[in-house]
């Protein structure tokens, strides 16, 4: 660490405080559901994500490995690029979670990198196929499979314990969950940590502290650990409301069924050096969940505000990067003005967030979304239960022979 220069170390503290803005920004992807349906309390769950995060930071380089030298070509690419990389991953991790939305922290930064790495040296120096193979396609399987999953498995759930006492159903499918609530948030360190052990390995690279394809050193994964565990301890109040109430309304056996298969997906991905976002994951089996359900309602409204998120996600984050990268590579006045913009803007995304606070006292108290027209059509349509006593169902026709009443006169 003796050769660490001051611009060396500007990044890799950015990229801890990247690393610090996951944790809290994806700390619904675990808890949302636990904390929505009573299995824990809130800073009961989010205490316990933030040390399961920390652990699973140890478990595996393979994610940090595919973003260190895998995603882009680390010749041509100096700190300033990482940097500006960087700045455009954290604002868009910030400006979501000021409107609620559960955005991949994953492709902010991949698309940050993206951006950056264009603006710098060309076209050239990103790895098209790893893009696709590693970022792309698992974008658009995981939110599929974790939500089939999760929507069997519901249907499962329910099919299993159809003749057993509710209580002590609903009792062992909480237990269920607050395991499988764990093992998200296992995974999650296992993929979300490395990704910042990969950008701070690369910057190495970079400032020629590290050989090219080097794994992180121990001290790069202790403080991507900590960082991460800090953040999910602060936790995303604001995306935990969206997640566990705004997306759709889940018992304990739907959140088990949710949290297992992403936790699934996760691990898998994982093991295989896949660069997944645990959001889509995460936010895929929720509404698989939500749908396994029978009756349950996913409210489209907020999904369709969600999956506009995440087609931003990648070209905002590769616009302000690339944007911050023309700027730095101005010299040194063009790092400090970039730095300057960063901090700025955080402090002010901060200061408008507490216009209206989201905290662990609140998260759960959300005015349910209005039916939309297709459910209210099938409610019209629906008949009443069987056995519906007569004198409950209200009509506006009068009955034959029966004279209207009409209003007294004074």
């Amino acid at each position: 660490m003796e050769h660490i220069t001051l611009l060396l170390a500007i990044v890799i503290v950015t990229a801890l405080v990247f690393d610090f803005t996951n944790g809290f920004h994806d700390t619904a992807n675990a808890m949302a559901t636990t904390i929505s349906t009573g299995a824990l309390k809130p800073k009961t769950a989010v205490a316990m994500s933030a040390a399961l995060n920390l652990v699973g930071a140890f478990l595996s380089v393979e994610v940090a490995k595919t973003i260190s030298s895998g995603i882009v070509t680390e010749s041509g690419i100096t700190p300033e690029v990482i940097f500006a990389a960087l700045v455009g991953a954290i604002l868009w991790n910030l400006m979501t979670w000021l409107i609620g939305l559960p955005s991949s922290s994953s492709h902010a930064l991949m698309g940050g990198l993206i951006g950056a790495t264009v603006a710098s040296v060309g076209i050239g120096g990103v790895n098209g196929g790893t893009v696709v193979t590693k970022v792309l396609i698992p974008a658009i399987a995981a939110p599929l499979v974790a939500g089939i999953a999760a929507f069997l498995a519901s249907r499962l759930t329910y099919k299993i314990g159809k003749n057993a006492d509710a209580k002590a159903t609903a009792k062992g499918y909480r237990a269920g969950q607050i395991t499988s609530a764990g093992l998200v948030s296992l995974a999650h360190g296992t993929n979300d940590a490395q990704k910042t052990m990969g950008i701070i390995t690369l910057a190495l690279v970079a400032g020629g502290v590290l050989s090219p394809g080097s794994n992180p050193p121990m001290w790069v994964i202790l403080s991507a650990g900590l960082a991460i565990a800090m953040g999910t301890y602060l936790g995303g109040w604001r995306i935990i409301r969206t997640m566990g109430k705004g997306l759709t309304d889940l018992q304990p056996q739907q959140g088990f069924a949710a949290q297992t298969s992403a936790a699934s997906v996760i691990l898998a991905s994982s093991n295989l050096g896949f660069s997944l976002s645990t959001t889509h994951s995460c936010s895929g089996a929720v509404m698989g969940a939500g749908l396994g359900r029978k009756g349950g309602v996913v409210r489209w409204s907020t999904a369709t505000r969600m999956f506009v998120a995440w087609g931003l996600t990648l070209p905002a984050a590769a616009l302000v990067a690339a944007g911050s990268e023309f700027v730095t590579k101005q010299g040194d006045w063009g790092v400090a003005v970039v730095a300057a913009f960063l901090i700025g803007a955080c402090a002010a995304i901060w200061f408008v967030s507490r216009r209206q606070v989201v905290d662990h006292t609140n998260v759960n108290d959300t005015d349910a979304e209005p039916a939309g027209v297709v459910t209210a059509a099938i409610a019209a349509v629906t008949p009443p239960p069987a056995g519906t006593p007569a004198q409950d169902i209200k009509t506006t026709i009068p009955a034959p022979g029966s004279e209207p009443t009409r209003p007294a006169t004074v």
